[in-house]
């Protein structure tokens, strides 16, 4: 008896998004919180926000997403319009980033709660991106980022991640410990996720490829066609 192929779930782009922008803005404090150490990505503006207090983490957030777009749109010779949209994500994400490290403190201590929040967070944070990678809608800079550059470079997504988390780690680790004497936010869960979740994130990857297919809600007369994500 012939098993017929399962038919890919549709999975709303604007759903995936909505997910992505919670559980990642949730994730990168979550992860400073275990102690484990920040984001490899959110690093970079942690460091700002510790060495130039005058502005908050969400701040300096996205000043740092802003930063990443200028660069892509240097790198394409032209103004992308979808890039300037990523803008809008970014400045929600900046703002949940600060409406979580309100509460954040309210969560149980302990050495074997901080191993929990870290995987919690890790995992979390690569499902996020693997969504955001998959939405089809503007997407917060920090993941936009290593997305395009792989895209203008021709170098598979997971050497990008891995390389562009890498070098968030020597800046922030540079900075801090150039302008605080000591080296701060960054922990052994930092430089863990930082060379493997490119890789742990491709691998979520296929498993979304394999089960769903994204697409948006389209406007107007005649069917809705549904693409893959490639």
């Amino acid at each position: 008896m012939e098993h017929k192929e399962r038919k890919p779930l549709l999975f709303r782009g604007e759903l995936a998004l909505a997910i992505a922008v919670v559980i990642n803005s949730l994730s990168v404090v979550l992860m400073l919180y275990s102690g484990a150490g920040i984001s490899a990505i959110s690093g970079v503006p942690y460091a700002f926000s510790q060495v130039f207090s005058f502005f908050s983490l969400g701040t300096w957030t996205y000043i740092f997403q802003a930063a990443l777009i200028l660069s892509l749109m240097v790198l394409r010779r032209r103004i992308v319009i979808n890039y300037l949209f990523s803008f809008a994500v970014g400045f929600v994400f900046s703002q949940f980033l600060d409406l979580h490290e309100l509460w954040i403190n309210q969560l149980p201590d302990g050495l074997g709660w901080r191993i929990v929040y870290f995987v919690i967070s890790y995992l979390l944070i690569c499902v996020g991106i693997a969504l955001s990678n998959r939405c089809k809608l503007p997407i917060i800079p920090t993941d936009l980022f290593p997305r395009e550059l792989a895209k203008i470079s021709n170098i598979r997504y997971p050497k990008i991640k891995i390389s562009f988390d890498a070098i968030c780690l020597i800046v922030t680790a540079g900075m801090t410990f150039l302008f605080l004497g000591y080296v701060k936010g960054i922990g052994i869960g930092t430089v863990m996720a930082a060379f493997t979740m490119g890789k742990v994130i491709g691998i979520i990857g296929d498993f979304l490829d394999r089960h769903f297919v994204f697409d948006i809600y389209h406007h107007g007369p005649g069917p809705r066609k549904v693409h893959r994500f490639s």
